[in-house]
């Protein structure tokens, strides 16, 4: 017989780890109590859906890909992700930095522009710093802009919302001066070819071109508050009960966009970069975002794109295929190519302890003096990992 306080399983991979038995009891005893609260949530939103979509019809918001579709481009896509972890060590960190683009599934007819995953990536070794965090999420920014601005594809698509690149740059750019040397160094070679990266992504000018920032996780009400005048909801959650195959929503304006122009970028001023802000900031207050629908087996999806796409029907359906084509495994929950970076970038977390492990092999195979102080200085006590 168990003790009361015994954990409930050895297994650290298991669901519950080693959480106290009791605890472990207490928490699956709520779970009636949640499935009932969420089922009545939900059943609210389809007892309101005819209404909600009647809604959206008088507003001129609710249409399907059909009205826009030509014949089939057959597009060639790709997807962009970034990762980065900091090894907290005894006397060290180690930040390590990696954005990967993954192309998307193509007829057997098309060609592969990259039939291998692009990447760029660096490790390096700094001094202690709160702001190592922030900082490194910067040039991970910096790097997946730099891959999604060379990629030769018809449609990009960019993991997270449009407006995530410039608060990551920006918290990076305000810290020049207060963090180490090499990772100051490191993202100042990079800022601004990223900018430029950037505001080619936002403003879209190219008509052979498309960008598309494609968040999984989102808490935007342009739809729900704005348009419908819902309080209570997300527009991802709510649309996803309420569109069927082949409907989207929009295009609207980005929700507190404009906000944005209110981030400080003032440290870039020494490097002349205060034109290309200009039209940045120009950039972000005309983005536009709707909700798609591909499949009926597939949750909306949220897109934001630049206002020369929303405008252009022939571009927006292109988008619109893209997004069909990518999305056609019912077990895979986002673009094929965004789910394969996903995967792959955040290996880095596990990568990195790895690789202290070997370097502390190769610095002991070269070290003259007593092994323990290096075994010890080169412990990993905590691994922050970041996307």
């Amino acid at each position: 017989m168990r003790a009361k306080g015994t954990i409930v399983s050895q297994d650290n991979n298991g669901p519950f780890g080693e959480l106290p038995e009791a605890l472990v009891e207490e928490m699956l005893c709520q779970c009636n109590r949640i499935g009932s609260n969420l089922s009545a949530s939900f059943q609210k939103i389809c007892d309101s859906k005819a209404q909600i979509r009647t809604k959206l019809v008088e507003k001129n918001v609710l249409h399907k890909d059909t009205d826009i579709s030509a014949a089939p481009s057959y597009p060639t896509t790709c997807a962009v992700d970034g990762a980065f972890a900091v090894e907290r060590l005894l006397c060290t960190d180690l930040v390590a930095f990696a954005a990967v683009a993954m192309e998307g599934l193509t007829p057997p007819s098309e060609k592969r522009y990259w039939p291998n995953p692009h990447h760029l990536s660096n490790i390096l070794t700094v001094a202690h710093d709160d702001d190592t965090y922030s900082f490194a999420r910067s040039v991970m920014m910096c790097m997946e802009l730099e891959l999604a601005a060379s990629a030769p594809h018809d449609v990009v698509y960019i993991d997270g919302s449009l407006i995530t690149p410039l608060v990551a740059i920006n918290q990076g750019i305000n810290k020049i001066g207060y963090i180490d040397e090499s990772l100051e160094r490191f993202l100042t070679v990079r800022v601004k070819k990223a900018l430029e990266s950037y505001c080619k992504v936002i403003t879209c000018e190219r008509t052979d071109k498309i960008f598309a920032g494609v968040p999984k996780y989102t808490t935007k009400t342009e739809i729900t508050r704005d348009v419908l005048g819902l309080d209570s909801y997300e527009d991802r959650g709510l649309l996803t009960f309420v569109l069927e195959s082949g409907e989207f929503v929009g295009s609207v304006p980005l929700q507190n966009a404009q906000a944005e122009r209110n981030v400080n970028l003032k440290p870039i001023r020494s490097m002349n970069l205060e034109e290309l802000v200009n039209q940045i900031y120009n950039g972000l207050s005309e983005l536009q975002v709707l909700y798609y629908r591909p499949c009926s087996y597939f949750p909306v999806l949220r897109i934001e794109i630049a206002k020369s796409i929303a405008n252009n029907p022939n571009r927006l359906a292109i988008l619109l295929e893209s997004l069909r084509l990518q999305c056609s495994s019912a077990s895979i929950l986002e673009p094929f190519p965004l789910y394969l970076a996903d995967r792959m970038v955040k290996h880095l977390a596990t990568a990195l302890p790895a690789i202290r492990r070997t370097t502390t092999q190769q610095m002991s195979a070269e070290w003259e003096d007593k092994m323990g102080n290096i075994y010890l200085a080169m412990h990993g006590y905590r691994t922050n990992i970041g996307i």
